[in-house]
């Protein structure tokens, strides 16, 4: 695998007298691919079936003829207002029951049929006109599935299509009332035609209701995508097909997705999530407002690497400040660099930068490009072409793959809509949860793999974990039985049925076998009323009242004498939300228990492990020398000391594991 760089590119909003020089340029800078196209179908076809392909055919000649390759995108994230006009149910309908209007982007219900077939219909045509076109070397699937909060609607064609799904699952609405509990509120159905969407109610729905809706959204994104994969396959053989995800979007299963994907990407904007996305304080995002978070990049590399199965890219990487943020900072000096470099180290095939060129015009005028809009080079120009020359120079050197880390984290989709659909704390998100975990693994300087709920591949780790899932299945109980590392299940894991009903032994609702446990209570907690575990360490947010079996031993209790942390064996269960300083404790008795060496690093210096070399990332303000972490010796890449923005590799045997 060659490691390589890319740019997003639209040569319609361009003259065309601009293109060989743009060309150019993007090929002296040291650019590999070139993503065109994914949001041009009014260009594409300006009236219906009127196809003016000719312009992408030049576009594509011009990249192609300077040694670059394309991805070409799937244009259904922007269908046309005559496409609009023609079929206005298409478009998607918001919980509070209002239309979301043409005007935008993403403006379609992926409910309807109608643009459904009219996706393929578009995709068929741009597959057989280009996929066999030697420039052409991926294909992007739509963009961006539920950004703008586009998974869910509430429209006709999402209540028939639920309504047919739901029908397809119970066969009989006597199957479906039991299921659900609909005696409850005398909420029981006769016929599947009664099922209404879950909005717009006086008070809340019934959560089985909500969590199959969600499931039902979830599956039309699935056969939304991969239509278009298939049509791809079928015209284009032998290109990769990708789609480019996004960060902390939990409304639909993205390992389904993945499935029918040849390669994962997402797109990469630190400064705007540490803005946008992060559940820190002030003080934390004032810390990193120039660097982004420290682990906000690296959770979603490792999770989107395991999405399908460990081919990934970043297909837009933040060069610059952005504009859709609550506040919109440069880059401190060196950070595009170290981005680049860290997406690299969780295996990334390739860092694709957005944009080529600052839009003079429209909504994105505001956002970076690695040009400005008079063609200058803005300071992401230059990493970028550092990162080019160093990818040039190591070459060869550095494993072309991670390798399996010490570390599992299990991650499950369904998970995240059961807290959202019924938190019973207003802190209780599941990203965040799992997030917290991995954190804290980060900072023990602990390389992490996720893997998927819905397929646990356990062997071969020393440790893992499992936060907050809402439900097991036969597959993780069996994953669960056969593993002989050290493994931790909470809090909240196991605490419904995949019906969303409490089990009838009572959470966490293992075998006595594996975990003689359960919980008979649970509180959520303020903020400011935290249980204290041991000394200054505390659950917060969440806490579970456990009694334990006598073959359980009680490794940490509350000050109220509850216990906190028990373990059976090499299974240990942990009954609360920990703070930061818990979680710490806690996953140092496991890393030690595991065999696992684990380091104290300060709040902005993260290590990756990545085959037999170790990368390492300064992202404060301060420099740090690796030397008080082992590594002896001349870095493969960068010095000892560490200076901000600053990046090193070393040889795992140097780098003191």
């Amino acid at each position: 695998m060659q490691r390589t760089l890319g740019v997003c590119y639209y040569p319609e909003h361009w003259p065309e007298t601009q293109w060989a020089e743009d060309a150019a340029r993007m090929a002296g800078l040291g650019l590999t691919f070139v993503r065109i196209g994914e949001f041009a179908w009014s260009r594409l076809e300006p009236r219906r079936g009127q196809f003016e392909f000719d312009w992408l055919k030049r576009a594509i000649d011009t990249l192609h003829t300077a040694g670059l390759k394309v991805v070409l995108g799937t244009p259904t994230a922007t269908p046309p207002k005559w496409l609009v006009d023609e079929m206005p149910d298409m478009l998607p309908v918001g919980a509070d029951g209002a239309v979301r209007k043409f005007g935008s982007r993403r403006h379609y219900d992926f409910s309807h049929d109608g643009y459904h077939e009219e996706s393929k219909r578009i995709t068929l045509a741009l597959a057989k006109a280009f996929g066999a076109h030697p420039g052409v070397a991926a294909w992007q699937t739509d963009n961006e599935y539920d950004c703008h909060n586009t998974t869910l609607s509430y429209s006709l064609a999402a209540r028939s299509g639920f309504q047919a799904w739901l029908q397809q699952k119970y066969q009989s609405p006597e199957a479906l009332n039991r299921a659900w509990g609909n005696v409850f509120w005398s909420m029981e159905i006769a016929d599947f035609s009664e099922i209404e969407l879950p909005n717009l109610t006086v008070t809340e729905v019934n959560p089985a209701h909500v969590m199959d809706f969600r499931r039902y959204a979830s599956d039309r994104v699935v056969r939304f995508n991969r239509a278009q994969a298939d049509i791809i396959r079928a015209h284009s053989p032998g290109r990769d097909v990708i789609h480019n995800f996004m960060g902390r979007t939990m409304a639909f299963d993205h390992f389904a997705v993945g499935a029918d994907l040849d390669v994962s990407s997402w797109d990469s904007y630190p400064l705007g999530f540490l803005e946008d996305r992060s559940d820190q304080g002030d003080a934390w995002k004032r810390q990193f407002v120039r660097a982004g978070d420290p682990d906000f990049q690296a959770f979603h590399h490792d999770l989107y690497r395991a999405t399908s199965k460990g081919r990934w890219w970043v297909m837009e990487q933040q060069p610059g400040p952005v504009n859709w943020a609550p506040h919109n900072p440069a880059p401190r000096d060196g950070m595009v660099r170290l981005w680049s470099w860290e997406a690299f180290a969780h295996g990334a095939e390739t860092v694709s930068y957005f944009r080529w060129r600052q839009a003079p015009f429209a909504q994105e005028q505001m956002h970076a490009g690695l040009l400005r809009p008079d063609s200058t080079e803005a300071e992401g120009f230059a990493e970028a072409a550092r990162v080019a020359a160093e990818l040039e120079t190591l070459e060869g050197e550095i494993d072309p793959r991670p390798g399996k880390a010490d570390v599992a984290i299990v991650f499950d989709y369904p998970s995240a809509w059961a807290w959202e659909i019924q938190p019973q704390g207003r802190e209780f998100d599941y990203f965040r949860l799992v997030f917290d975990f991995y954190r804290s693994l980060r900072r023990l300087g602990l390389s992490v793999d996720i893997v998927p709920a819905s397929a646990p591949e356990l062997d071969g780790y020393h440790l893992a974990l499992i936060p907050g899932l809402f439900a097991w299945t036969p597959e993780l109980v069996a994953a669960i039985r056969g593993f002989d590392g050290q493994l931790l299940i909470g809090p909240r894991s196991g605490s419904k049925t995949q019906d969303f009903a409490i089990p009838d032994g009572l959470p966490p609702a293992l075998p006595k076998d594996l975990l003689h446990l359960r919980v008979s209570r649970v509180e959520s907690l303020r903020a400011d009323t935290p249980v204290r575990v041991s000394g200054g360490a505390t659950f917060q947010f969440w806490r579970e009242f456990l009694e334990a079996g006598a073959d359980v031993e009680t490794v940490l209790s509350a000050e109220d004498g509850v216990p906190a942390l028990v373990r059976q064996g090499s299974l240990h269960y942990l009954g609360g939300w920990p703070d930061q300083e818990l979680m710490r404790d806690v996953l140092q008795r496991l890393a030690a228990d595991a065999g696992l060496a684990t380091k104290a690093l300060p709040d902005g210096v993260r290590l990756r492990r990545h085959g037999s070399h170790v990368f390492a990332f300064n992202y404060g303000e301060v420099s740090f020398d690796l030397a008080e972490l082992g590594w002896t010796g001349a870095p493969l890449l960068g010095e000892l000391v560490l200076e901000p923005s600053g990046v090193a590799v070393m040889a795992v045997e140097r780098a003191g594991y």
